[in-house]
């Protein structure tokens, strides 16, 4: 029975097999190296991608960042991709392209299927706790170790995600995610000291439509003020927010912005799919 991942290395000889096997992208994560950088995105009809170019842009400035020196063919990086989609016979997938430091040139390629969210998420919203004193070492680049260091945190039953807040309380980003909150009519979002998502590319596409964009982070003491919030990552698109460290946003339900952004998102997700 094939494994519920699959994982290969694309070397300069090509594709080869991993000596062990795995679950899930998660499962893997404990045989990568904690030392380099990666990407993780899903596939949309099984060999369509989003905005995978920026991916692999990002994956080249976090290898910069992080003095790895990789060389990305990328035409054969995606004939990988595609060769291993195929293989799995997982249908919409999701992956993960992993760098190691001590081998820049033998790529960690681990696909998984690809299980989105449920309904519940994006319709009633989830809650979040904050993490005093948690920014990210060189947050602009997307590490194995940070991969890794997250797994320490141990949330509380019920809440959905993390929020990364500097020394002085502002609030960065999730675990694994942006984070974007309506405060005073403006959606505000930490504009440094976090990684550049890609889905939230796409939110500053979209948002200027719906209302005023500002990327100056907001404080903790602000949570009460806040009338909604929302994170986002790749593979999840937009999920709302409802409460932060036991406080409910707005009405503690989903609110309107986030809805228009949904909705504005997911347009502009289905005009912008494009072959692997």
């Amino acid at each position: 029975m094939m494994s519920p991942c699959l994982i290969d290395t694309l070397t300069p000889d090509g594709l080869q097999p991993v000596a062990y096997t795995a679950d899930s992208l998660a499962d893997a994560a404990q045989y990568e190296p904690r030392d380099g950088v990666y990407t993780i995105t899903n596939t949309y009809d099984t060999f369509k991608v989003l905005k995978f170019d920026a991916h692999l842009d990002r994956l080249e400035d976090s290898a910069r960042r992080e003095d790895i020196p990789l060389q990305l063919d990328r035409q054969k990086l995606r004939v990988a991709l595609r060769d291993m989609i195929a293989r799995s016979n997982f249908g919409d997938v999701r992956f993960r392209i992993t760098v190691p430091r001590d081998q820049p040139d033998h790529l960690i390629l681990s696909v998984e299927p690809f299980q989105p969210p449920s309904s519940a998420v994006y319709e009633k919203g989830v809650c979040c706790v904050t993490l005093p004193d948690s920014a990210r070492h060189n947050a602009a680049a997307k590490t194995t170790g940070w991969m890794h260091d997250r797994e320490g945190y141990k949330l509380p039953e019920g809440i959905y995600t993390g929020l990364l807040l500097d020394a002085e309380g502002f609030i960065l980003e999730g675990l694994s995610s942006n984070f974007y909150a309506v405060l005073d009519g403006q959606l505000r979002t930490a504009g440094e000291g976090v990684l550049a998502g890609i889905a939230q590319q796409i939110v500053f596409a979209v948002a200027p439509d719906v209302l005023p964009l500002c990327k100056v982070a907001v404080h903790k003491d602000d949570i009460p003020r806040l009338g909604e919030a929302f994170i986002t990552s790749s593979s999840r698109g937009i999920v709302p927010v409802i409460e932060i460290d036991s406080v409910p946003m707005g009405d503690g339900a989903p609110g309107p912005f986030t809805g228009q952004l949904r909705g504005r998102y997911a347009a502009w997700v289905e005009n912008h799919l494009e072959e692997l």
